[in-house]
């Protein structure tokens, strides 16, 4: 039962918090702490059961919902989805913790962000369609209401159209779950078996892969369906820009690996040229779209679209190197992501009261600590070598470059040399040059605790990517052998 009480702890957590006096505002936040921080305890209790020498779904729990309709209750985990469960084990306390500054509606901010944690871990564990579609949808709720009322000044515009991009994704891929449903004639809705015994047609199996892709595609997000992506980033709170980048958009890009590519195979192959462009424009418009930014918050969220392109290029090109990096580059992201949002959103913003990039300079003068966070912060995110954000995109490139290798050298000539421009511009007019203003605190350390665990697991993914790659290195192999990978 340890899947069911990592989904639903946090849940509980939620409605017994409902019941807090609102004045108690400071045992709200301690109370919210501990109850995110149960389920990276039963994560741990899982990584010692699992054995990721096999590729198969493992703790798995099944128990009839709606049997006449084929509807389960079924969880399960393998190496691809453990990875990101563990991502959102240590982001998800980080969030709450980095969101203690929150003064207004502190009891109803840290309920959603706790019923937002069950959403996620059901995203990444349900092995149903109907159950995957509930948990999917649900993320939405908490993270509309954690821009719309605790955003910035255009809080409401942002989340109405987070909300509205991702709910019309969402009802499309429903019409490919309930195509798949019919289509494949075995009357369930579990995904192992689909993805093991549905006989499609070819164009019946492209159209349900379409569909599934718009769903996936919004949530990513890919290039031309981005546009929500910036507007929820710099609008939302701190916690939720950390969960948003680091874990929502991982919720997409697992759904290629979970859904996409072992249920679809055929539909992958006859789409992957098409995917390789979107990959590749996403990497280069996300790094020259990041490069005229004055706004740190919206450099940062442009910077994740270009990543997200990485992750896209690798799941094209479906080699066993090129899957592996894009896996990497979902965990690697999960990590540096949310520790350069804090870093922008909350320990600068809160000391220079501004994140415009013309405002400030000279803070490795005036706060020389959290000026040096901020830099290891933007060498992780370009790649720096003996950096986690480094061997996801060496392999993915390496992968891909049989496949498409026009494609991957414009990528590596443009995306790359201009996402090292962008976040060494941005050094140097924040970090360097004269200080003005008046003296500010440095880092403090409740600070220090949100940034540290981050920042030690970007050095040892960076020294020692093994640790990630011997989790979901044989279900990728098996995945690309499916494909027809080399």
């Amino acid at each position: 039962m340890l899947l069911s009480a990592l989904v639903f702890i946090p849940l509980l957590g939620a409605i017994l918090l409902a019941f807090f006096p609102k004045e108690r505002e400071s045992a709200i936040r301690g109370y919210a702490l501990v109850v995110s921080l149960i389920p990276a305890v039963l994560v741990y209790l899982i990584w010692q059961q699992m054995d990721f020498s096999q590729s198969a779904m493992q703790l798995v729990i099944q128990r009839d919902w709606i049997p006449s309709l084929g509807i389960s209750y079924k969880l399960g985990v393998d190496g691809i989805s453990f990875p990101l469960i563990a991502v959102s084990a240590l982001v998800l306390p980080l969030s709450i913790l980095a969101s203690f500054t929150i003064k207004h509606r502190v009891k109803e901010f840290f309920l959603w962000m706790l019923v937002l944690q069950t959403a996620i871990y059901g995203v990444f564990t349900a092995l149903d369609y109907f159950l995957f579609f509930i948990f999917f949808e649900a993320s939405l709720v908490p993270m509309y209401f954690i821009i719309g009322i605790w955003g910035g000044p255009r809080k409401e515009y942002a989340s109405l159209k987070f909300f509205i991009y991702t709910l019309l994704g969402s009802a499309i891929m429903l019409v490919g779950i309930l195509a798949l449903y019919l289509g494949s004639g075995l009357r369930t809705f579990d995904v192992q078996v689909l993805a093991q015994q549905a006989n499609l047609a070819p164009t019946l199996q492209w159209w349900i892969f379409l569909a599934f892709f718009a769903g996936f595609a919004v949530k990513v997000p890919i290039f031309p369906f981005h546009t929500w992506l910036p507007d929820a980033h710099v609008e939302a709170p701190t916690g939720g820009s950390m969960i948003l980048a680091g874990i929502l958009l991982k919720t997409g890009t697992y759904g290629f690996f979970r859904f996409m590519l072992p249920t679809f195979p055929d539909a992958a192959q006859a789409f992957s040229p098409v995917l390789a462009v979107l990959g590749i424009v996403g990497i280069i418009y996300g790094a020259l779209a990041a490069m005229g930014q004055n706004d740190l918050k919206k450099m940062v969220a442009y910077s994740s679209i270009s990543h997200m392109g990485y992750v896209v290029l690798g799941v094209a090109a479906m080699t066993p190197m090129s899957l592996n990096g894009a896996m990497f580059v979902n965990v690697s992201h999960g990590i540096i992501s949310p520790l350069l949002f804090f870093v922008v959103a909350s320990v600068i913003y809160d000391r220079t009261h501004t994140r415009m990039m013309d405002q400030m300079s000279g803070l490795f003068t005036k706060i020389p600590v959290a000026a040096s966070l901020t830099a290891f912060a933007a060498f992780a995110n370009l790649g720096l070598p003996g950096m986690a954000g480094f061997p996801g995109e060496f392999f993915t490139f390496v992968g891909s470059f049989p496949v498409y290798t026009t494609l991957v050298v414009l990528a590596a000539a443009l995306g790359l040399v201009t996402t090292a421009g962008y976040h060494l511009w941005m050094m140097q007019r924040v970090l360097m040059g004269k200080p003005t203003g008046e003296e500010l605190p440095d880092i403090s350390g409740r600070e220090l605790v949100v940034a540290a665990p981050l920042m030690i697991c970007i050095v040892l993914l960076g020294i020692l990517p093994g640790i990630a790659l011997r989790l979901f290195n044989e279900p990728i192999a098996v995945l690309a052998a499916r494909l027809g990978g080399m």
